[in-house]
């Protein structure tokens, strides 16, 4: 669905790689590990120390990468449409391997990943379908698939996009589109991908303590992680 019909905002937009290689020198102060970290150790599904070698498709500067060495696994090639947040991702050192590509289409060699991990992209797709055949190309037999997603009920009930400050102090929006959880599903089972988790955060104590003006959020469901499973 397109944002624009619950935006409450009003900021200027823009594109995705235009907003990120603005927002990279404070990204890491501005997400919280409550929307995304949060929910991977939550999760019962994968074994993430099995795991041989993984993608990290929209690896930003690095944060989910960090936490899969961290979680034992032991080798991650990231992909990123944005050169500035592949560069953080560098000096980071999470990495085996980094490459400036979109996630709906990365050249990456098929069937070489037993894990693809994927955290706070899919509100930049227009359309999801690309991005799970991508993985589903991508993966090797009983590999997983983690999505990390901002809940779409959550962006349509606060009407906020994805947005982040620029030099100039003025609030900029980056391109959004709402998914509901049923689009990933049509999108996933399209693809061939069978869901074995699904897990979705709420604001609670811990969010409101991180952002005491949420509190009128309490409850709502803020993000959803779906673990996927390729059969062989």
């Amino acid at each position: 669905m397109d944002f624009g019909d619950f935006d409450a905002r009003g900021y200027r937009t823009v594109d995705v790689r235009t907003g990120y290689g603005e927002w990279v020198a404070s990204y890491e102060d501005t997400v919280q590990d409550t929307m995304d970290i949060a929910l991977l150790d939550r999760l019962t599904e994968p074994s993430w120390a099995s795991a041989q070698r993984a993608a990290d498709l929209g690896c930003g500067t690095g944060r989910t990468g960090a936490w899969l060495r961290e979680h034992g696994v032991r080798a991650i090639d990231g992909v990123d449409l944005t050169p500035q947040m592949l560069a953080v991702a560098r000096e980071r050192g999470a990495h085996d391997r980094l490459i400036e590509a979109d996630v709906t289409a990365t050249g990456l060699a098929a069937g070489t990943y037993d894990l693809l991990i994927s955290s706070l992209v899919d509100e930049h797709l227009s359309d999801l379908r690309p991005f799970y055949h991508e993985a589903w190309r991508l993966a090797a037999d009983k590999a997983h698939f983690v999505v990390v997603a901002f809940h779409p009920h959550f962006i349509m009930a606060s009407g906020m996009p994805t947005h982040y400050r620029n030099h100039a102090g003025e609030d900029v929006a980056i391109s959004t589109t709402v998914h509901l959880l049923s689009d990933h599903v049509g999108a996933a089972l399209e693809a061939g991908w069978q869901l074995a988790e699904l897990r979705e955060r709420v604001v609670d104590d811990e969010w409101v303590a991180v952002k005491p003006k949420w509190e009128r959020f309490r409850n709502h469901p803020v993000s959803a992680a779906f673990v996927w499973r390729r059969l062989p």
